[in-house]
C-alpha cells in the first residue's frame, strides 16, 4: 500500500523549542524536486503557504493549490545556531543549483567558500585586491557566469539590464564580477533603456518590459589592454559590503 505524505500547518510550542534554527525545503509533489530552500525557527517554514507576493516561489505554490495539491515541506537540518543555518542553507542551494530553485539569491554566505571548480577556487583564493582608479561600475553576474563563457556572452550577461541612473553616474568602464573577482572589463560607450539593444539573450531580465521598471543596458567594447590587465583576475570584494544584495556598485562615479 502506498503511504500518503503526512502534513501539518504548524509546530507545537514544545517542538519549536527543540528545533532551534533549521533549514527547510519546499518540494513539488508532482516530481519530487525541491523548488525552494529556506532557513528559520519556530513556524517559519509554514509562512510561505499563504504568500501572495507574486514571486517565483509563490507562483509555484499557487499553481499547486489550483491543482488541489500542497508543497511538501521537509526539514533538512535542525538544532542549528543562526550562523550554522546560514551556512547549511547556502550549501544546499549550491548543491541543488540556483537555476533549479525559486530562490532569488543564494543566501547570506553564498560567496563564502561555496561550490566552484578547482581552477575557480585557485583564482579566488590567490587573487590580489585591486584599487579601482577609473570611473567604474562593478556588475556582479554570479547567476549567469560560466567558466567557459565566450567573451560575447560574457559581454551580454554584463551589460543588461540594471536599475541604474545613467544621467547621475557616468562610468567609463564596466567590470564583470563573479565571486568577487573581475572576469572582464568593457569600455562603456552609451546607455539605453533595457531591451533597446539586447533582445535575444534568454533570461528574464532581458525582456523589453525591463525598460518600464527603470532598467538600463549599456553598449561598449573590450577595454584597452592596459585597463584589462589592471583589473581582470583581481579581487574587488572590498568594494562590496558583507551581505550586499545589490549586484551593481559604482566606484569613483
Amino acid at each position: 500500500m502506498k503511504s500518503e505524505w503526512k502534513t501539518i500547518g504548524r509546530f507545537s510550542p514544545k517542538v519549536c523549542e527543540q528545533l532551534g534554527w533549521y533549514v527547510y525545503l519546499y518540494i513539488d509533489p508532482q516530481n519530487g524536486k525541491p523548488f525552494y530552500v529556506g532557513k528559520g525557527k519556530g513556524n517559519r517554514c509554514f509562512v510561505h503557504l499563504k504568500d501572495q507576493s507574486g514571486t517565483a516561489k509563490s507562483e509555484v505554490i499557487v499553481r499547486l493549490k489550483k491543482l488541489g495539491l500542497s508543497p511538501r515541506i521537509e526539514i533538512l537540518k535542525y538544532g542549528l545556531t543562526e550562523q550554522e543555518a546560514f551556512i547549511v542553507e547556502s550549501a544546499a542551494i549550491d548543491l541543488l543549483g540556483l537555476p533549479e530553485l525559486t530562490n532569488a539569491v543564494k543566501g547570506k554566505h553564498s560567496l563564502d567558500r561555496s561550490k566552484a571548480g578547482v581552477a575557480e577556487i585557485q583564482d579566488e583564493l590567490s587573487a590580489t585586491p585591486v584599487e579601482v582608479t577609473h570611473r567604474v561600475i562593478l556588475i556582479t553576474i554570479n547567476k549567469l557566469y560560466r567558466p567557459d563563457m565566450p567573451l560575447p556572452d560574457l559581454y551580454d550577461a554584463t551589460r543588461s539590464a540594471w536599475k541604474v541612473n545613467p544621467e547621475r553616474h557616468d562610468p567609463e568602464f564596466a567590470c564583470a564580477v563573479y565571486r568577487g573577482i573581475v572576469r572582464a572589463v568593457f569600455q562603456v560607450t552609451a546607455w539605453f533603456p533595457a531591451g533597446s539593444t539586447l533582445k535575444t539573450y534568454e533570461h528574464d531580465r532581458y525582456r523589453p518590459e525591463g525598460a518600464r521598471d527603470g532598467r538600463f543596458e549599456f553598449v561598449g567594447i573590450r577595454a584597452p589592454e592596459k585597463v584589462w590587465r589592471r583589473y581582470v583576475g583581481k579581487s574587488v570584494r572590498g568594494y562590496f559590503p558583507p551581505g550586499a544584495q545589490n549586484p551593481v556598485k559604482f566606484v569613483n562615479c
